[in-house]
């Protein structure tokens, strides 16, 4: 339960950031990293709160991540492309994910944790204009190589 609670928040952190990747041209290859990167995050995050691994290797974890960060339907991955080409977002709609994004860093705090969550801090601070988007672009894309 809890597995698939987290992979069903945290995926729209990820496709904020993956819309971002995109709506910035750096394209598909950089937006596979990306998720990789992301899903790597969002399991060990899920983890150290107390879900299964192995829950978000399934539909409600990667399953439902590739989708939301691939679909022009999903509201967070728009909502990415348009900050990622500098174009300020529709704000008459929901995006679950900055609020996710935000949320989860406060909790990954109180556990000593935050560090293990570079693009959730991004996208908070993206989101709330905290970081211009060659800064960002920068931060997400060129981390050093990690097990992934």
């Amino acid at each position: 339960m809890i597995g698939a609670e987290l992979g069903g928040a945290l995926k729209n952190v990820i496709a904020i950031a993956a819309g971002f990747v995109i709506g910035a041209g750096l394209g598909d290859s950089a937006r596979a990293a990306l998720m990789t990167r992301g899903f790597a995050e969002m399991t060990r995050l899920a983890a150290r709160l107390g879900a299964r691994a192995e829950t978000l290797m399934g539909l409600s974890g990667l399953g439902d991540l590739v989708l939301t960060c691939t679909s022009d339907q999903s509201r967070n991955f728009r909502h990415g492309c348009a900050l990622g080409r500098g174009v300020v977002p529709d704000g008459s709609q929901t995006v679950e994910g900055v609020a996710t994004a935000e949320a989860m860093l406060l909790r990954a705090k109180s556990l000593d944790f935050s560090d293990m969550l570079p693009v959730t801090q991004m996208v908070a601070m993206v989101t709330q204009g905290h970081v211009g988007r060659d800064e960002a672009i920068s931060r997400l894309m060129t981390r050093p190589l990690k097990e992934e």
